[in-house]
């Protein structure tokens, strides 16, 4: 009898030296909710893609709320909303610049014209246009304006994608022609896109 057990130890320590399989514990569970890694950035992309509106929210060089920006992925493109305040009474450029990044007082950091393509700048440039480029901007006496427009190329993976983008309002009109920016002054505010 003891030299049985014997027997049987010695067979379940040779069985474990040579990598036998363990069984799991009865009441162990496999975990359900564990989030599954992303591998490649074609899933990313996809998920960029799902995303149905980002929202950039607008301030001014010296931090002062400016508005907000949001851009809505429907068939026709991105429609861009943007309800500003607080600005200077008049014609304003603005654009969805490629880099979401608003260091002010200057906002340089946003980079040009969001721009995936190589268009040249300008509604009327017949090179043109950008990705970002919209129509100007007309601020009322009360610093207040509105504006709706869809941008028919880029998407919203585009929009959101590793660095980002923004929305900018510059000091003074655009001209819609002259490429690179329509020669509409400085960056007077500035707003970074994210999903919403």
């Amino acid at each position: 009898m003891i030299r049985h057990a014997a027997s049987l130890a010695a067979i379940a320590l040779a069985t474990a030296a040579c990598g036998g399989t363990t069984s799991p514990l009865p009441n162990a569970t496999e975990p359900a909710d564990m989030p599954m890694p992303i591998e490649n950035e074609a899933m990313m992309g996809n998920m960029a893609d799902a995303v149905e509106s980002a929202t950039a929210t607008i301030q001014t060089a010296d931090g002062a709320a400016g508005g907000s920006a949001t851009a809505t992925a429907t068939a026709d493109g991105l429609v861009v909303t943007v309800s500003v305040m607080g600005m200077t009474p008049g014609v304003h450029g603005v654009h969805v610049h490629m880099t979401g990044k608003c260091e002010a007082p200057g906002f340089t950091s946003a980079g040009g014209h969001w721009n995936p393509g190589t268009s040249e700048h300008g509604l009327e440039n017949p090179n043109g246009a950008h990705a970002g480029d919209m129509p100007n901007l007309t601020v009322a006496d009360d610093g207040t304006g509105s504006l709706s427009f869809t941008l028919k190329s880029g998407t919203m993976a585009q929009l959101l994608d590793d660095d980002g983008s923004a929305f900018v309002v510059h000091a003074g009109p655009d001209d819609q022609k002259t490429d690179p920016s329509g020669n509409s002054g400085d960056r007077v505010a500035c707003g970074v896109f994210a999903a919403s």
